[in-house]
């Protein structure tokens, strides 16, 4: 197996500590990857906080940043600067990497390529603010209901409009999942490969003892519909311990009935110890594909889940006749609908169908080595056709 191309190009948005999650877990990924093959990558990113931080695994590396980093509070609140971005993006210079890889769920895969570079660009999400879930974000937007609100929306419009333009500039797509490539088809009218993402699934165990608590892991912020497990709960008055933090707490707490719980955003050892003992792991949002289920599953705890988007492609529900279910997805994303799942679950003692070995089988599916070596066919395969093409003959007119 020839090495990859050198140098390579890994692009992302930002690298910040307040960004932690799955995109920032496939980045890791793909530098681990490519550094095996033998080919370090060259680190582009709008913004670095990360590679001056003890503890990070970006430590020391050498990261180039856009002109958002000079900008004030560039760093910390990136995302201020939504209207600059795509500017900011384009301003990045790739020339002399034939081979370029964004993670991208805003404007890393708008970078600007040469017709002799291959641009591969793992899509984490459009960005939903801008499409699908744009009317929700104005509605519960105080900016946007304000006098600004007509500014909002015509930059709204135009990163729609930069959105499917700079899609077009990419050679390959990679979806998460495939309802992201089913978003990425609508709205960019692209095809894409699909390719789950690494979930860390080692720092799990899923042999001990489980106790009677429902558990809910995830930022309390509206897209989230943690309002929707809090309501389900407390009609249920069945145990609930809500891990997380954001801008929703107050009102979450104002509505939960007494057998609810909210601890906060706690240390990732005391996370995984919630998971690994809870009865199941209950969700009521609409995600692109969702690392938390796949963590719970990872711990043996079964998972109880609102039935579309990314979560299809992990949890495999009982009453649907899979020979290995790992869960229960309920229809409607309603209080009511997630109830009833509740009450089903625990009239039947379905957890005794989704035994923890069971789960945890179905997460290994989704362990980093495995990412890793998908990817890597992947990328062979992408960048044996790019060679081929370059070497094909342009006929002349």
């Amino acid at each position: 197996m020839e090495a990859f191309p050198s140098p390579v190009a890994l692009v992302h948005e930002w690298f910040t500590p307040r960004s932690v999650g799955g995109a920032e877990q496939v980045v890791e990924e793909l530098d681990r990857l490519l550094a095996g093959r033998g080919t370090p990558p060259s680190l582009f990113a709008l913004v670095d906080g990360e590679s001056s931080r003890p503890g990070s695994w970006l430590t020391g590396r050498r990261i180039r940043t856009s002109f958002i980093q000079r900008l004030p509070w560039g760093v910390g609140h990136v995302q201020q600067y939504l209207p600059l971005l795509p500017l900011a993006i384009e301003q990045l210079d790739l020339s002399g990497h034939p081979l370029v890889i964004s993670s991208s769920h805003l404007v890393a895969k708008g970078v600007l390529t040469g017709p002799d570079q291959l641009h591969v660009s793992y899509v984490h999400t459009p960005a939903r603010y801008a499409w699908d879930q744009m009317h929700t974000y104005l509605a519960r937007s105080a900016l946007a209901r304000g006098p600004l609100g007509p500014l909002v929306r015509l930059q709204l419009h135009q990163l729609r409009q930069w959105d499917v333009v700079s899609s077009a500039r990419v050679d390959a797509l990679v979806a998460n999942s495939r309802f992201t490539a089913r978003r990425i088809r609508c709205f960019w009218r692209r095809r894409a490969h699909v390719l789950p993402p690494p979930v860390a699934v080692e720092r799990f165990r899923w042999d001990q003892p489980r106790d009677d608590v429902y558990v809910s892991l995830c930022r309390l912020v509206p897209n989230k519909r943690v309002d929707v497990v809090v309501e389900a709960f407390r009609r249920t008055g069945l145990p609930l311990v809500v891990l997380g933090d954001g801008p929703e707490r107050r009102r979450l707490e104002a509505m939960a009935g007494p057998a609810t719980r909210f601890l906060g955003r706690l240390p990732d050892q005391e996370t995984a110890a919630w998971l690994e003992r809870a009865r199941a792991y209950v969700y009521a949002g609409l995600e692109d594909f969702g690392i938390a289920p796949v963590e719970a599953m990872a711990a043996g705890a079964p998972v109880i889940a609102f039935g579309q988007g990314g979560v299809l492609d992990s949890v495999r529900c009982l009453s649907d006749g899979n020979a290995s279910p790992t869960g229960l997805l309920f229809p409607e994303q309603t209080p009511a609908s997630l109830a009833a799942a509740l009450e089903h679950f625990e009239a039947g003692r379905l957890w005794r169908s989704l035994p923890a070995e069971g789960q945890r089988q179905r997460a290994e599916g989704f362990a980093p080595a495995v990412f890793r070596s998908r990817m890597e066919t992947l990328l062979d395969q992408l960048w044996q056709q790019h060679r081929r093409r370059l070497r094909r003959p342009v006929p002349l007119i």
